[in-house]
């Protein structure tokens, strides 16, 4: 069994984000990266997966070679092989085309996606995938057990759980509840020093145009001081309904 997991970049979520080129573009200076959580929990199934099925697993991911380390990381976590598409990752869009057509040409029997990144909330990437390849899709997978060449999924709808049953290839959105934190591979120096000798492949892009325009961000206005008042402080509550509330 041939298993790819695709892996997104993202900001460490204690990081200080602002925005450059007249608040159109991601200022990355500074940032610390870490692997898009939801892709973590794919990632620690795909590596379970390897075990109990014999599967060979992939760690694929589009951008520059500053996302090089993210993929050291998930190799020593335990994937056995790392491709980098080598192109900036403009938009979930012209990301999903470029692994798509990777996988034209490689094939793959289940192909894991975190449901969406932490940066921009996107989650457009595996379901374009699997349209673009024909392939079954499950998003907001909380289980999967493979049996043979079909997959029993389990995956959170409104006010419940859904399970299904479809054939391979499939292509899985991955959440927490697929594993839980706790289960989370943390690379010891054993893996560590391993994934230096494991190969880590730099592929050219097809360079897609993209069809999405980034207008501009802007950050959540800044909550206001909560004034605490006490009981007997009549006089002041009424000063600042009136006053700052103008509500009075």
């Amino acid at each position: 069994m041939n298993i790819l997991v695709c892996i997104s970049n993202v900001p460490d979520t204690t990081s200080k984000i602002n925005f450059v080129e007249n608040d159109t573009k991601f200022d990355k200076n500074g940032i610390q990266f870490v692997i898009n959580p939801n892709d973590e929990f794919g990632l620690t199934k795909a590596v379970w997966m390897k075990e109990s099925h014999n599967a060979n697993v992939t760690v694929l991911t589009v951008g520059d070679q500053s996302v090089e380390p993210t993929l050291r990381k998930c190799l020593a976590i335990g994937a056995d092989k790392a491709i980098r598409i080598d192109c900036d990752a403009k938009d979930g869009f012209s990301v999903a085309k470029e692994i798509a057509h990777f996988c034209e040409k490689e094939k793959f029997d289940i192909i894991i996606c975190g449901r969406e990144s932490i940066d921009y909330n996107g989650g457009i990437v595996p379901g374009v995938i699997s349209g673009m390849l024909d392939y079954n899709f499950i998003t907001n997978c909380v289980n999967l057990d493979i049996k043979g060449s079909t997959a029993e999924a389990s995956r959170e709808i409104d006010g419940g759980i859904e399970t299904v049953e479809c054939d391979l290839p499939l292509v899985v959105g991955s959440q927490k509840g697929l594993v839980e934190e706790s289960d989370l591979i943390i690379p010891n120096m054993r893996g560590i020093m391993m994934a230096r000798q494991k190969p880590l492949e730099t592929i050219d892009a097809q360079n897609f145009e993209t069809e999405i325009e980034n207008k501009s961000f802007h950050k959540p206005e800044v909550k206001k001081e909560v004034k605490l008042v006490k009981a007997n402080e009549v006089e002041k509550l009424i000063d600042l309904l009136e006053n700052e509330a103008k509500v009075i």
